[in-house]
């Protein structure tokens, strides 16, 4: 049933009688404004909005993808859960401890929390062995969870269990103690185990349901269940979708949004900015770029947009180390060319990035643009940022782009790769057609790459696909030369910036590298080594972070991927006020809508600058206060 919080205003009348003594009296009567008719009818609790990209599941137990898994975090809970300072809080969890070798965690479960279905009817009480029964999903390889690596990297026996060696699931480290009991044990202690309790890998799921819907779990919104702060109640593929307050919620005071409106539009990206001037949606994703000036320049829009805030996703440009795409564009050529370092650090060096980000970022681009792939700020050991420790730190303050570099590491390419690679290189580079910015961004880049190498070296071929499935059908497939990708941390410890670009991914397919170095030792399993060295190190957090620093300075050294940008950025408008929500760099607490609320107007950038820097003093003395 539809509900907002819209309140009807009761207007008190006062009269007030003035009786004569004659008797003939006469009655005055005189009317006082009250509070509540000055006050302003209370703001509709409902948020619109239009996408382009539509979700490819529902089922969260298998798919990494932040637009599923982003909306999964509104529908079903997580056992920690993250302020609006980044602080973590007690959610499905309401207290936790762990054995002092660090092995072992208990948690005790929220009571009376319940499972309800896309209608609201209540379902089941969430218990302890809606963690196991999840768990054991997500370590069955039939059902090729996108996220089962990440479990079975730090939970007891896992990894045996997923690989066959183990048939017995008693025996991984994950039980039921009791209904409210829940026990982790680790494989092996990991200082930031907490922190990865918010991603979709340790979302609980019901067991009973999920043995009632089988294969047709996460099909659509009635093969799920709901614990969380909203249900799926309309899901109608490429149409909309409409998430409604979940009112069997156990934190339903802190829910405001009662409605969250989805429409489909293939042009999403270009029209919200309109639909925003008309009132039928309720926030910008992004101004254009190309639009930023023209509401710059207009003091009715201007006092409408302020800046976006970054965040910690990490952007770069990836070699494809294993090419699938079609024979007409080469892809043997490719594969020996990509394993000859003189070919990857010409183009390394030859991706002017401030050009290429100004088509995200008109007015300050250098605050987007990272020279690592683990974002500076992300993370810090004995007082210093993860990016100022070993090797990483010289990189850290070192533009990649170097024309002098990018030509003369071209010369020695042509000169190695002599008899061996036909030139021009063709150089297949996809983007999502739905953002206009990338669309952009991928023409300056084919133009500008192309005149500074020249069109006797490469031939870069830019190729549009659509949103919906874009990266089942490019990077995933191995349908790419060279392109932009993304990875956002799933918790708080730089190791998480190794996942994408490790064995088995489907990043850059490292691991097919044949390229061997001056020592006569194939790169990539150099880097894996070193990777392994900085897991390994469990006790002292700064050795462990100078570790992964080397790891990660060698592997853009070898001119692996490109460090490109930050998340985040830019201009919107937005009735939001995305500082009132969860805060975190990771996980899916900072895509719930839980404690936000539709406000009037957008704020200025002179608001935000002001609500922002009062939100940064604020979050800098709770995360102190946590400490304690």
């Amino acid at each position: 049933m539809k509900k907002t919080l819209s309140l009807l205003l009761v207007m008190l009348m006062v009269i007030t009688s003035f009786a004569g003594c004659s008797s003939k009296a006469t009655t005055t009567t005189t009317t006082t404004t009250t509070e509540a008719e000055t006050q302003k009818p209370e703001i509709l609790q409902e948020f619109t909005t239009v996408y382009a990209s539509e979700v490819t599941t529902l089922n969260y137990l298998t798919t990494a993808t932040e637009i599923e898994y982003g909306l999964a975090g509104n529908l079903v809970d997580t056992l920690v859960d993250y302020d609006k300072y980044g602080v973590i809080q007690p959610c499905l969890a309401t207290e936790w401890k762990v054995s002092p070798d660090g092995l072992v965690w208990t948690f005790k479960l929220r009571e009376n929390v319940q499972w309800v279905t896309h209608e609201g009817k209540v379902y089941a009480q969430l218990t302890a062995q809606d963690f196991v029964d999840s768990m054991k999903y997500i370590l069955d390889p039939a059902k090729a969870s996108s996220t089962a690596d990440i479990v079975y990297g730090v939970i007891k026996n896992a990894e045996a269990f997923y690989n066959g060696e183990i048939k017995d699931f008693s025996q991984v480290g994950v039980k039921a103690l009791d209904n409210l009991t829940l026990e982790y044990t680790l494989a092996k202690p990991v200082p930031y185990f907490l922190s990865m309790l918010s991603y979709v890998c340790f979302f609980p799921v019901n067991g009973a349901f999920l043995n009632e819907v089988g294969d047709r779990f996460g099909t659509d919104n009635t093969t799920l269940l709901y614990n969380g702060a909203y249900v799926l109640e309309v899901f109608e593929p490429q149409t909309r979708r409409v998430l409604a307050k979940n009112e069997s919620y156990w934190d339903k005071d802190n829910v405001h949004i009662t409605k969250l409106n989805y429409k489909y539009n293939k042009e999403a990206a270009t029209l919200e900015t309109e639909l925003y001037l008309r009132g039928e949606v309720s926030y910008i994703e992004k101004i254009p770029s190309s639009t930023v000036d023209e509401w710059m320049k207009d003091p009715e829009k201007k006092a409408m947009i302020h800046p976006i805030r970054t965040s910690s996703y990490s952007y770069f440009y990836a070699f494809n180390f294993d090419p699938k795409f079609e024979a007409a564009l080469e892809p043997e050529n490719w594969k020996t060319v990509v394993n000859n370092m003189s070919f990857r650090k010409s183009l390394f060096h030859a991706l002017d990035r401030k050009a290429a980000m100004l088509t995200s970022e008109p007015y300050n681009p250098e605050k987007r643009l990272t020279n690592t792939v683990t974002p500076a700020n992300f993370a810090t050991a004995d007082g210093k940022d993860y990016t100022q420790f070993g090797n990483l730190a010289a990189m850290a303050a070192k533009d990649t782009f170097n024309g002098d570099e990018a030509l003369n590491f071209k010369l020695k390419a042509m000169q190695e790769l002599k008899g061996k690679a036909t030139f021009p290189v063709k150089v297949l580079m996809p983007y999502n057609a739905g953002t206009t910015e990338w669309t952009n961004r991928a023409q300056v880049v084919e133009q500008q790459m192309e005149k500074l190498l020249g069109l006797d070296y490469i031939d870069i071929i830019i190729a549009p696909y659509p949103p919906t499935g874009f990266l089942n059908a490019t990077r995933r497939a191995g349908n790419y030369a060279f392109m932009e990708c993304n990875w956002g941390p799933d918790y708080a410890d730089p190791e998480t910036y190794t996942d994408p670009l490790s064995r088995g991914t489907n990043y850059n397919f490292p691991e097919k590298c044949t390229e061997k170095g001056e020592d006569g030792q194939n790169l990539f399993e150099t880097y894996e080594k070193m990777v392994l060295a900085a897991k390994s190190e469990l006790m002292d957090m700064g050795l462990r972070y100078k570790l992964f620093a080397d790891a990660e300075a060698y592997l853009i050294d070898q001119a692996f991927i490109v460090p490109y940008g930050l998340g985040g950025g830019g201009f919107t408008a937005s009735k939001l006020n995305p500082l009132e929500g969860p805060f975190s760099s990771f996980g899916v607490s900072y895509l719930r809508y839980k404690g936000q609320r539709i406000h009037e107007k957008s704020m200025s950038t002179e608001e935000w600058d002001a609500a922002y820097a009062t939100w940064q003093k604020e979050r800098e003395a709770a995360l102190k206060n946590a400490v304690k």
